[in-house]
């Protein structure tokens, strides 16, 4: 099998053997070297988590292939406690409406399914050292690229279906920044830290799109629980923040943001 051919479906139906060797392809068409393999429980199923190193950078070996994005937001069966306490927010006028499932459908990407190559991302986002307008040409310097939004949503949420990375629920008594204990906090299916800062606001290929957090904007802000995590949503798009990172006031203030390098295969 080659590294072009492999979906997450293929990967996940691989022994250890056969990921390793893969693994070592991966590696050395990267010019780095298979840090870690380790296989670990996903959905109820094995997965295999590989991490290669290249320079001072780690990437996770993320599968591609046709994959399902998004949130199905009348599908979706709200754990206990979220729609309260969604609800004391809404009352609050926090600019939201009254019906959690119908903001979810607003701030959410709509659930579809794309095809999206096999890739090496960086497991920790870098933060900008020049405008996002610039940010492209740095990279391609050093043969990386900024990842598609598409790529960015698959690598965080690994296949589940859930609001979170994690799950469907969230803590509510607590807000994400600040909470080292928290889902948040652990590495996703692939390895990468991701999704678990609401200040770090990850900028992707398509500029209206920014992922993993919303600048701090909702803690700031005392949205309340639900608020402050929905920015680490797997779906979500924060098409607020995008706005501002990609205007004028975004462009002098870059070095507050991030994106998360991709060395293609």
């Amino acid at each position: 099998m080659s590294l072009a051919d492999l979906s997450l479906t293929r990967w996940r139906s691989l022994d250890l053997p056969a990921a390793r060797r893969l693994a070592q392809l991966a590696a050395e068409r990267a010019g780095g070297r298979v840090a870690a393999l380790e296989t670990v429980e996903h959905l109820g199923a094995p997965l295999h988590r590989v991490r290669i190193a290249r320079g001072e950078r780690e990437f996770a070996l993320i599968p591609g292939g046709e994959v399902a994005l998004g949130f199905d937001a009348d599908g979706w069966r709200s754990p206990p406690g979220l729609e309260a306490d969604y609800a004391e927010s809404a009352e609050q006028g926090y600019g939201c409406g009254p019906d959690l499932r119908a903001h979810l459908a607003q701030v959410l990407s709509p659930r579809r399914n794309v095809t999206v190559p096999t890739v090496l991302m960086a497991v920790e986002a870098e933060k900008l050292t020049a405008p996002p307008a610039g940010t492209p040409a740095l990279l391609a310097a050093e043969g990386l690229r900024v990842p598609s939004s598409d790529e960015w949503e698959h690598a965080c949420g690994a296949g589940a279906r859930t609001l979170f990375r994690w799950g469907d629920a969230c803590p509510l008594d607590r807000i994400p920044y600040g909470d080292d204990s928290g889902p948040h906090q652990q590495p996703n299916a692939f390895g990468l830290r991701i999704a678990h800062d609401t200040y770090d606001a990850e900028l992707t290929s398509d500029p209206g799109a920014v992922h993993g957090g919303d600048g701090g904007e909702s803690v700031c802000g005392g949205y309340g629980a639900v608020l402050a995590w929905l920015p680490l949503a797997t779906a979500q798009r924060n098409p607020a923040m995008a706005e501002f990172v990609h205007g004028p006031e975004g462009e002098e203030m870059y070095e507050e943001f991030s994106t998360r390098p991709v060395l293609p295969l």
